[in-house]
């Protein structure tokens, strides 16, 4: 698609790496703190128990491709005429301050932003924000927290690594159960229409500590240049088998049937085999990684055979494939999302690009799809007093107004003729001051604050017909992780780091560097480190109503 500012917002945050699909992410939501022994505080049961905030779906602007109660989301095919508002008045008094991050170049600040002025005065007060960036935004928030001097609102990640969170809000975080539990969250409509699955993610210790900021549920999609797929019958195939063959037709040296991040390609192919989205529910209850799994070490063996065929592009160092892909070097990139039907577009207008659909590797696999988390963590309120809290929930109320309303245009892309005019299409273009002014404080807004997301692709309708096609086929496949929502101590702060011997060993496997025994060993040594307590702490809080999972 495009790179337009309406682009990137219409799906929230966007960047390529932040939430991938293979369950680093299920680090929070319906938390439950644990101890540093790893065990429950209780929290399972009172999360169990308590009443999520009633769910009103938003009377925006109508879809032209309805979402579906199974997870498919809405689709715009234009931007709407007219932006109609949300609320009735502006939500601040005065400063409202926050803690947030960007994935874009930090904007421009408040006293030289016009955008950043406008949309206060919108909101008829300053929001004041301290602009995180990554890599850094986890010792950003420590620092702050250990000062004592909070900003109002802090949001809080849900894979960066922030420990001890159930002790972390009780200690300085503002319980707002009163206030959004049930029907009490209709007083915030916007609030209201964020879904129940996402609000669970701001659920801790059986009380609701933010609003959560949904993301796209989807997770990665394999996306392929029709042009060079073509070659050989299209981007489908019967088997693992019938991959290999095509792939190997159309790698001649020049092109490479694969992208060279080994372990996306890695994760694609895993779901063909039906290894597990990153545990498996046995029907005894426990957890088994999917690193333990003969499907994972099955998926290893075929990505490391594909290396040694000279299928995947040799320069593991390659940042974007895209471009690549665009000129057909490269066949196949993995997208963080449906989306990537639309993103070969931004080097080639007239090239789509093609998703592969898990499809089974053998007649005895049972093929899945990988579904993401589907929220990007929560924002809490430093303690305060009520009238200061019903404030803030105004704020993020408007902050949170659903894609088309007058609240969304104006924080999403500013002011029309000052931030944006519209095109002969009718899609909303960023004015040259906007270039500068508007993503990164965009990036940063929404990272703390945001509606349910939606489809749609400025110009290119075509693709956003594709994306919902697609998530129509890929929801049929959907495959949770079975820890979604679930919290370990152990895992929240150590479980990156020791993450990181399994991860380069794998890429070693694959590029011919270390051997299947090698890999089964680092994974040994993971669960010798911590791997196990991190199992026994998700078992503890493993809820009842988590299915066994299904196998070939």
């Amino acid at each position: 698609m495009p790179t337009t500012f309406s682009s990137l917002s219409a799906s929230g945050v966007s960047r390529r790496s932040f939430l991938t699909v293979t369950g680093t992410a299920a680090g929070l939501g319906a938390l439950t703190a644990c101890s540093g022994s790893g065990g429950s505080s209780g929290g399972a049961s009172e999360s169990a128990n308590l009443t999520l905030p009633t769910y009103r779906e938003s009377t925006g602007a109508a879809p032209d491709l309805p979402g579906t109660a199974e997870g498919v989301q809405p689709g715009y095919l234009t931007f709407p005429e007219s932006f109609e508002a949300t609320t009735a008045a502006k939500p601040l008094t005065g400063t409202a301050s926050g803690l947030t991050e960007t994935f874009a170049t930090p904007p421009p600040a408040m006293d030289q932003n016009p955008f950043w002025q406008r949309l206060n005065s919108a909101l008829g007060g300053d929001l004041d924000l301290i602009i995180g960036t990554d890599p850094g935004y986890p010792e950003k928030f420590a620092t702050i927290l250990a000062s004592d001097d909070l900003p109002d609102m802090m949001w809080v990640p849900p894979n960066q690594g922030i420990p001890n969170v159930g002790q972390m809000l009780e200690a300085k975080f503002t319980d707002l159960t009163d206030y959004l539990s049930g029907d009490a969250v209709l007083e915030y409509p916007n609030l209201a229409a964020l879904k129940p699955s996402s609000w669970q993610t701001a659920v801790v210790n059986g009380k609701i500590w933010g609003a959560p900021i949904p993301s796209t549920p989807f997770g990665q999609v394999m996306c392929g240049n029709p042009d060079v797929w073509e070659r050989v019958g299209g981007f489908t195939f019967t088997d693992i088998e019938d991959l290999f063959d095509k792939a190997t037709e159309i790698s001649d040296g020049n092109t490479f049937a694969f992208e060279p991040a080994v372990r996306n390609v890695l994760n694609i192919i895993s779901q063909c085999y039906g290894a597990p989205n990153t545990w498996r529910v046995n029907s005894d209850r426990t957890l088994t990684r999917n690193w333990e799994t003969e499907e994972y070490k099955a998926a290893i063996e075929f990505v490391a055979r594909c290396w040694a065929a000279g299928l995947i592009y040799e320069d593991l160092n390659l940042a974007n494939p895209q471009p690549l892909a665009a000129q057909g070097r490269i066949a196949s990139f993995v997208s963080v999302g449906p989306q990537g039907v639309g993103q070969l577009r931004d080097y080639d207008p007239g090239l789509p690009a093609v998703p592969l659909v898990p499809f089974a590797a053998t007649s005895d696999s049972r093929p899945s799809y990988n579904m993401g988390y589907g929220t990007v963590g929560f924002t809490p309120f430093k303690q305060a007093d009520e009238g200061k809290i019903r404030e803030l929930l105004a704020l993020v109320n408007w902050l949170s107004a659903p894609f088309g309303s007058a609240e969304y245009v104006q924080k999403q892309f500013g002011t029309e003729g000052e931030d944006w005019t519209r095109d002969s299409a009718g899609d909303l273009q960023p004015t040259p001051a906007a270039e500068t002014n508007v993503p990164g404080l965009v990036s940063a807004l929404n990272i703390m604050t945001s509606g349910e997301t939606v489809l749609y692709s400025p110009g290119f309708p075509e693709d956003t017909e594709a994306a919902h096609a697609l998530q129509g086929e890929l929801i049929k496949l959907a495959m949770y992780s079975p820890v979604r929502g679930l919290y370990s101590d152990t895992n929240t702060k150590d479980g990156a780091t020791i993450s990181v011997p399994v991860n380069d060993t794998i890429v070693d496997v694959i590029t011919g560097r270390a051997t299947i025994a090698d890999f089964e060993a680092a994974v040994t040594r993971f669960n010798e480190e911590g791997g196990e307590k991190i199992r026994e702490e998700f078992e503890a809080v493993l809820p009842d109503d988590v299915p066994v999972t299904p196998t070939a």
